[in-house]
């Protein structure tokens, strides 16, 4: 018997454990991209893995040797393109880009995509309406990229004249915060 209420206990005590945990994690605010509740309380690496719609840019990322320097403190501002913009690109790029002899390239392609500090989407509107219309960003590559509005969309022009749009804004994360970008930014 005394065997029996310790083990009713033993359970009792996990099940709140358990029950806690998934309360905590359910009072965060997240963000659903790519079928996967995004946390405020992960980092960027931590909620990216679990997006459906990344796994191009997550595989890009692991290539590109960047997992660390976005794993770490930041705070950092990704323009993250979908598994659909990387499809955008000419057949046979992100092959090519993935191959360990290109990762220089990899690298300054997916820094292209990375603003220093956290930027969230009424920030960079701000910073558009201050701008007369629009507002330059200096990426972590060294790049630039020009946002504006189109209505109340945030588009953001690369070096080279292509165009992204965001369709996911303000995707907080421990580290900064992620937009979700439409097309694969380029530079020069």
């Amino acid at each position: 018997m005394k065997t029996k209420k310790i083990f009713s206990a033993a359970f009792f005590a996990i099940a709140i454990i358990a029950g806690t945990t998934s309360f905590a994690q359910t009072k965060e605010k997240t963000v659903m991209v790519g079928g996967a509740a995004m946390y405020p309380s992960k980092n960027i690496v931590e909620n990216a893995v679990n997006s459906k719609d990344h796994t191009t840019l997550v595989a890009a990322v692991k290539a590109a040797d960047l997992v660390e320097t976005l794993q770490s403190k930041g705070p950092f501002t990704v323009f993250a393109p979908t598994n659909a913009a990387f499809d955008k690109l000419p057949k046979g790029t992100i092959e090519t880009v993935l191959k360990p002899e290109n990762k220089a390239l990899l690298q300054g392609i997916l820094t292209y995509h990375v603003v220093s500090g956290k930027l969230n989407a009424a920030d960079i509107a701000k910073a558009i309406k201050a701008g007369n219309g629009k507002a330059v960003l200096t990426t972590v590559q060294g790049g630039k990229l020009t946002a504006t509005m189109d209505g109340k969309k945030l588009v953001l022009t690369d070096e080279k004249g292509g165009k992204s749009t965001v369709t996911i804004a303000d995707v907080n994360q421990s580290n900064g915060v992620i937009h979700v970008v439409d097309t694969v930014l380029m530079h020069k």
